[in-house]
């Protein structure tokens, strides 16, 4: 037989029994799109992930208060210890190395805010210039906080894009006062709406000179300071600098945490990459099971084509073309119903981009690839034991069994 024979042959039995055929491609299909959509997923989370800490820029260095050791936390703070403050001082310090560029130090806390009948409660954020550029920040109207000296606390904000519009509507804002807390600011500009990033909406955000935020809260430690590298090249040098700098501030004791955001970023990428992997892995289980079921119903097709495959036997086909004849129809199967999941898996991929339309889900290549030749392998290995028992099938008791 040719292999345009052997197609017909097996394409003509599959259709002759189009229920079982159309289940065992539902099968198929319904593995493959699960492996398609889980990965998707997987890879959507990761690539979230990765644009959001680029987000926060490509050089940056951060210096927490604390020391955190391998088991998640200091030893001073088994023992009821606060860590030390971090303060304007040691930011300003920290740019003695020649690596580091630019600071941003920050200081955060919760204060309402008014503005004629209408209050709200808001996160405030206490910074400096230096954090539009090293955060990437998109300002909308006005301009940001005014450049200068880190302890100068002017009386000036910028207001979140949803801050804005509650309190003003559609009225201009640019030189307006609002009361925080007890301090009344004026409004210098309007932050371009931007979402949610890293936990903070920035939408919701009011943004002062950290020195007047100090004033606001009545404190002088910092939450943390943003550091930009001069150059990715020196990202590690400005690393052990700030360490180096605010260890010899703080009496030679270790008591700051100082990470790398690239760092970061590489330990959540394999995490990410590893689950994407697993929930793959749990996906493709149904294509074992898809196979098996191809195994089943073609070890009660063999059953059925007795006298079909006595016939053939009789005629002279040999136990290989038998074979081929049961690897074809469990080959146009797998196909089928791979190319019927990679479909089905395209649109609940798209169901979900258009469902969240942050998360940017795509199945990554590598898994398409592996769906397809899992979903032929299955289908070709659990083919070999109804093939081999048709094959060894003895015409004349084939015959006479029918």
């Amino acid at each position: 037989m040719r292999l345009i024979d052997v197609v017909q042959f097996a394409s003509g039995s599959l259709r002759g029994s189009r229920v079982r055929t159309l289940l065992m491609i539902l099968a198929m299909s319904i593995g493959v799109a699960a492996v398609v959509v889980l990965t998707g997923l997987g890879e959507g989370a990761r690539r979230y992930v990765i644009n959001q800490f680029s987000s926060l820029g490509t050089n940056l260095v951060i210096v927490l208060p604390g020391r955190t050791e391998t088991a998640g936390i200091g030893p001073g703070m088994l023992l009821g210890q606060i860590p030390r403050e971090l303060t304007l001082d040691d930011a300003q310090a920290l740019l003695r190395s020649r690596a580091i560029g630019r600071i941003a130090p920050l200081t955060i806390g919760s204060s309402q805010i008014s503005h004629e009948a209408r209050n709200r409660e808001v996160v405030v954020l206490g910074s400096t210039a230096n954090l539009l550029e090293i955060r990437h920040m998109n300002l909308g109207q006005g301009q940001f906080l005014p450049a200068g000296d880190i302890r100068s606390s002017e009386s000036v904000c910028v207001l979140g894009a949803k801050i804005k519009h509650e309190l003003f509507g559609q009225q201009p804002s640019i030189g307006a006062w609002v009361r925080l807390g007890d301090r009344r600011f004026r409004v210098v500009g309007i932050m371009a709406a931007q979402g949610e990033s890293m936990g903070f909406n920035t939408d919701e955000l009011v943004i002062i000179p950290v020195a007047s935020a100090h004033m606001l809260f009545n404190t002088s430690g910092l939450f943390r300071i943003l550091v930009e590298a001069k150059s990715r090249d020196a990202i590690e040098q400005a690393k052990r600098d700030a360490e180096q700098i605010l260890q010899v501030r703080h009496h030679g004791e270790r008591d700051v945490t100082v990470i790398r955001q690239d760092a970061v970023l590489a330990t959540f990428d394999r995490i990410l990459h590893a689950l994407t992997l697993a929930v793959g892995g749990i996906a493709a289980i149904s294509l074992a099971v898809a196979g098996i079921l191809i195994m089943n119903v073609m070890l009660i097709t063999v059953s059925q084509r007795v006298r079909e495959i006595g016939l053939l036997k009789a005629l002279g086909a040999p136990a290989a073309q038998i074979k081929n004849l049961f690897f074809a129809e469990a080959i146009l199967l797998s196909g089928v119903g791979s190319v019927a999941g990679l479909a089905l898996g395209e649109i609940g991929v798209r169901m979900i981009g258009q469902i969240y339309p942050s998360l940017p889900v795509a199945a990554p290549w590598w898994a398409v690839l592996a769906a397809l030749g899992t979903s032929f392998g299955t289908g070709i290995l659990f083919s070999v034991w109804p093939a081999r028992r048709a094959a060894r099938l003895d015409p004349v008791m084939a015959l006479a069994r029918s």
